[in-house]
């Protein structure tokens, strides 16, 4: 039973993680059925990742305060009705509104998941194979998603992409009925939560303003951004304040904004320089893709032996390098030579991501797994939300460069600001991206 409800807690996550990527290859389908702009076509991805790296950082502290199996159920539940709402959206404008519910269910379930996870299995052996099953099935989300949505994308049109997640969530809420989490009396500073999430949002609609060169439009954002955004200091001043944290933090945007970036931008590279269809350019994004879900034992590996530094680094190492790669070829008009960047910057992700949650981890208050599970995929969804929106605003060459020299500047910081660590007894929880 405790396999299933395992099984049943990854398939949660395994759901929000294909919602980050199914849309790609829907995105030319999407444009012409509802007649909708880039900066649309924007909205319909960042509407996701803006409301769910806004409430990631209540959602953890709200699991923690009030029990993560309730909050997971909840986000579930609310996950699955929106998708049903979403498959029938009659304009891109309610489409935009429909993915903003279901970032926040998504919200709901990442923290909640994790803490679960820890509830039912707080052995350190045993919570790291439970971590190990939950990061391949999730991290096989990332490799189904292109692919999944490209096939159905072509046999029924960008609806069927939701509807897939239907059956998901219901066998998600079955396998976890049983399980209980305890409450705390964590209080949630909701102004400040609410503060940094319109400050997000703000931010996200003034790098598209800036895209479509409505300059006054995008001033007046960034303003209310920065205003808004001060309030970040009083999320968690003494997570924040731990040593190497915020290093940390960073390389999780980084590496979000380079793969959610690559994500929005390559399909309209496959389309208008390659003229692949939807299927096959989900096919072709499996060099990407696959690394997810295979690498995660190799990096746990690496964890437990040199800690998560060493890892982090080498994917830093690696997201540079497919950066570069595919800011240099993808104008070539030949997809062997961006089968090279694509790998390097799926093994970059792999590697990365699920040493950062041990190293996050690692730096925690007691009582707090929630808390810092949530603020850490916050801001990897900061990284995905400036990502798309950045990106969608550059050439195709230069967005993808881009990607090689955030991660490369983000790599130096880390490495001049964390110290070596003592190498763990057991490998640390893992993530996908």
């Amino acid at each position: 039973m405790c396999a299933v409800t395992i099984f049943g807690i990854s398939l949660a996550y395994f759901m929000v993680l294909l919602d980050t990527t199914v849309l790609a290859v829907a995105e030319p389908d999407l444009a012409a059925s509802l007649h909708a702009s880039t900066a649309g076509l924007q909205w319909a991805t960042t509407a996701y990742t803006v409301v769910f790296a806004a409430a990631l950082l209540s959602a953890g502290a709200v699991a923690d305060r009030f029990g993560a199996h309730r909050v997971f159920r909840a986000g579930v539940a609310v996950f699955a009705l929106a998708s049903l709402l979403s498959a029938v959206a009659p304009a891109i404008e309610v489409l935009v509104g429909l993915r903003a519910v279901l970032g926040a269910a998504a919200a709901a379930c990442v923290p909640a998941s994790m803490a679960m996870i820890a509830r039912i299995r707080p052995e350190p052996a045993a919570r790291a194979r439970a971590v190990a099953v939950w990061a391949a099935v999730s991290g096989a989300a990332v490799a189904a998603g292109p692919v999944a949505g490209g096939l159905l994308v072509d046999l029924a049109g960008w609806r069927a992409v939701f509807l897939v997640n239907l059956p998901i969530a219901a066998f998600a809420l079955v396998a976890t009925k049983h399980i209980r989490c305890p409450s705390t009396d964590r209080e949630v500073d909701w102004r400040a939560h609410l503060a940094v999430g319109l400050a997000l949002a703000a931010a996200t609609d003034a790098l598209i303003a800036a895209g479509a060169s409505d300059w006054l439009h995008a001033a007046v954002a960034a303003t209310v951004a920065a205003v808004l955004g001060r309030k970040i200091k009083d999320l968690d001043p003494i997570l924040l304040r731990a040593n190497g944290v915020r290093p940390t933090l960073a390389v999780g945007a980084a590496v979000n904004f380079a793969l959610n970036g690559c994500l929005f931008v390559l399909p309209l590279v496959f389309a208008r320089h390659l003229h692949l269809d939807a299927a096959t350019t989900g096919l072709a994004f499996l060099p990407l893709t696959l690394p997810f879900a295979l690498n995660p034992p190799l990096t746990a590996r690496l964890v437990a032996r040199f800690g998560p530094r060493t890892p982090i680094l080498l994917g830093l190492a690696l997201l540079t390098t497919g950066g570069t790669t595919l800011g240099a070829t993808v104008h070539l008009g030949s997809y062997g030579p961006i089968v090279f960047g694509l790998l390097c910057t799926g093994l970059g992700v792999s590697f990365v991501l699920p040493a950062l949650v041990t190293a996050l981890l690692d730096a925690a208050p007691p009582g707090s797994a929630g808390t810092a599970g949530g603020i850490l995929n916050a801001v990897r969804q900061t990284g995905a939300t400036l990502g798309v929106a950045v990106m969608g605003a550059l050439g195709f060459g230069t967005a993808l460069a881009l990607c090689g020299a955030v991660c490369a500047v983000t790599g130096l910081w880390f490495l001049r600001r964390t110290a070596p660590t003592a190498t763990p007894q057991q490998p640390g929880p893992a993530t996908t991206p």
